[in-house]
C-alpha cells in the first residue's frame, strides 16, 4: 500500500512539475540525488525526508519562490501526500523561502490604451487547491478544478460563496466543460479517465481510457455532435467520449512526443488543438479521429493554448517565444506578434471576445492580462493583482468579461471589460 502511494504521489509530481510549480523541465526520482546538498538550517531534514520519496532535490533547489509561493507549493504537496508534520510546515516554509528565493523573471510592461478594466481576485476555500482552468456556467455561476485538491469548486458571484465537491481519490481535475442537463464534465489528468459530476448529487460518472498507455487526459470540449472530445498531453493522444453510450475511443499523434494541449471547435464542428511538445496546429475529423497537421514557422514554436474566432480563425499562445500567433484556417494564412513581456514572457492563457483577443503572460512579474486588437493590431496590458501565479487558463461570459484561474496564488478571478458588449455567437 505504501509503495502505491509513492508511486501514485511520484507521478503527480512529475505532472506538477512539468506544469511550473517546480521547474518545467525536472529530473526523475533519485537522479543526481547525491550530488545536490541542501544548506544547513531548520527545515533541512523535513525537505529532505519529505521532498526525496518522489523527486530529486534538483527539483528543489533549481526553484525559486517568495514565501507566499512556497507555502502554496507546500500545500499542494501536503494535499497529495507528502509526509510534512503539521508543527514543522511553517520551519519548511521559512527554509524554502529563505533559501531559494524567487528567480529574476521579466518585468511586466504595462501599455496604456483606451480600454478600462476592473480586475477583483477571491482565494479558494482549500490551501494548495492549484485553481488550474475555470468555467462560466449558463446560469452565471463559475466552476474550477482544484486540481491539488482533488475537487471541483463552484462559486457563485452573486452571493460571493464557494462550494467544493469531492472527487475519486487521485483524480487531478485539469479541463472543464459543461453539457446541455447541467452536468460538469472533467478531465482526470491523474486518474486517466473522463468525470461527469451532477452538481444536484454530487454524483461522478466515471469514463476509464482503454489504453494504460493514456494516462493523462488534458483538455475536453463538446461538439455540435453530442461527442467529448479531449487531448491527453503526455500519453500524446486525442480521445473522444460518447456519452450515449460510454465508449471512449484514441488516437495516437503523428508526431511523437507532440504534447496536445489546448483544443477549440470551429463552427463546423471540427476540433483543432495545439501540440505544446512541437511546432505544429492540428486538426481531428470527429468521425474516424484521424489527425491531421500544420507546421508553425518557427521550429521554436511551442503554442499552449488556443482560440478561435466566429469565423473559424485561429490565435495561439506561443509559450516558448513570447508570441500571439494567428492561423486562417480557410486561407493558411499565418501571422504573429511579439507579446509586450517579451520572449520570456510565457503567454499561456487565451480567450476571444467580440474579435478581441484576450491572453495572460504567464512569466512576467506580475502576471498580466494582455489585449489585442487585430484590426489595428495594438496591445494594451494591465497587471494582476495578486502577481496571477500563472494563469493556466481562461474563459469569458456571455456579456463579454474574463474568468481567471490564478493557480500559484490559489485564487480564482474576474476580468470585468467597461463598457465592452455582449458576445456575438460564440465569442
Amino acid at each position: 500500500m505504501l509503495k502505491s502511494s509513492f508511486s501514485w504521489l511520484a507521478l503527480l509530481l512529475l505532472a506538477v512539475s512539468v506544469c511550473i510549480v517546480l521547474p518545467s523541465r525536472g529530473q526523475n526520482r533519485g537522479q543526481n540525488q547525491e550530488q545536490v546538498q541542501l544548506p544547513d538550517g531548520d527545515g533541512k531534514a523535513t525537505v529532505q525526508a519529505a521532498c526525496a520519496v518522489c523527486h530529486s532535490m534538483n527539483q528543489v533547489t533549481n526553484a525559486g519562490h517568495d514565501r507566499e509561493e512556497w507555502t502554496t507549493v507546500l500545500h499542494m504537496m501536503v494535499n497529495v501526500g507528502a509526509p510534512v508534520p503539521e508543527d514543522q510546515f511553517d520551519t519548511v516554509v521559512n527554509y524554502l523561502s529563505k533559501n531559494f528565493p524567487p528567480k529574476p523573471q521579466p518585468a511586466a510592461q504595462i501599455i496604456p490604451g483606451n480600454v478600462d478594466v476592473s480586475i477583483k481576485e477571491w482565494v479558494v476555500p482549500t490551501p494548495g487547491s492549484r485553481p488550474h482552468d475555470p468555467m462560466f456556467a449558463p446560469d452565471g455561476s463559475v466552476w474550477y478544478s482544484g486540481q491539488m485538491a482533488n475537487v471541483l469548486g463552484h462559486f457563485d458571484p452573486k452571493t460571493e460563496q464557494f462550494k467544493e465537491y469531492k472527487l475519486p481519490p487521485k483524480s487531478g481535475p485539469h479541463g472543464l466543460t459543461p453539457d446541455k442537463d447541467g452536468n460538469i464534465w472533467y478531465t482526470a489528468n491523474f486518474g486517466a479517465y473522463i468525470g461527469k459530476l451532477d452538481p444536484k448529487t454530487g454524483e461522478v460518472t466515471k469514463y476509464p481510457m482503454p489504453d494504460p498507455n493514456a494516462r493523462d487526459p488534458h483538455t475536453p470540449l463538446f461538439a455540435p455532435n453530442g461527442n467529448l472530445y479531449f487531448t491527453l498531453q503526455g500519453a500524446n493522444m486525442v480521445g473522444r467520449v460518447n456519452p450515449k453510450t460510454g465508449e471512449v475511443r484514441l488516437n495516437t499523434s503523428p508526431t511523437p512526443k507532440s504534447n496536445p494541449y489546448g483544443m477549440v471547435m470551429t463552427s463546423k464542428g471540427t476540433p483543432y488543438f495545439v501540440e505544446f511538445g512541437a511546432p505544429k496546429i492540428a486538426s481531428i475529423d470527429p468521425d474516424t479521429l484521424e489527425i491531421h497537421e500544420v507546421v508553425l514557422p518557427h521550429e521554436e514554436s511551442r503554442p499552449r493554448r488556443v482560440a478561435i474566432t466566429a469565423d473559424d480563425v485561429i490565435y495561439y499562445s506561443d509559450y516558448s517565444r513570447g508570441y500571439l500567433g494567428r492561423y486562417d484556417i480557410k486561407t493558411g494564412k499565418m501571422s504573429e506578434w511579439p507579446s509586450p513581456g517579451g520572449p520570456k514572457s510565457q503567454p499561456y492563457g487565451i480567450t476571444i471576445v467580440n474579435g478581441i483577443v484576450w491572453y495572460s503572460e504567464s512569466n512576467t512579474k506580475p502576471n498580466t492580462i494582455v489585449r489585442f486588437d487585430p484590426k489595428t493590431e495594438k496591445f494594451q496590458t494591465w497587471a494582476i493583482p495578486s502577481g496571477g501565479g500563472v494563469v493556466r487558463n481562461m474563459v469569458h461570459t456571455p456579456d463579454g468579461n474574463l474568468w481567471i484561474a490564478c493557480s500559484g496564488m490559489n485564487r480564482i478571478g474576474e476580468v470585468v471589460i467597461k463598457g465592452g458588449t455582449k458576445v456575438s455567437r460564440k465569442n
